[in-house]
């Protein structure tokens, strides 16, 4: 289980760094992090998942597309 899961953080992770669109890198960003949390709750660490699943997929998220909602694109 736990390799699958490093196996999707990865495929994820590379779809991030190789993606033209913002917007999807986001949430592949999102998704990242919450099998990141998945990851830590598996290995028993509730605590540190809740914090992940919090900081890394919520309010981060939130903050990046802001970001992008709030400036212009310049190529057409």
């Amino acid at each position: 289980m736990i390799i699958i899961l490093l196996l999707f953080i990865l495929m994820l992770s590379l779809f991030v760094l190789n993606t033209k669109d913002l917007l999807h890198g986001i949430i592949a960003l999102s998704a990242v992090s919450l099998l990141i949390a998945l990851l830590f709750y598996l290995c028993n660490a509730p605590d540190v998942a809740i914090t992940e699943a919090a900081v890394g997929a919520g309010v981060s998220t939130i903050v990046f597309i802001g970001a992008i909602r709030y400036t212009e694109r310049r190529d057409k």
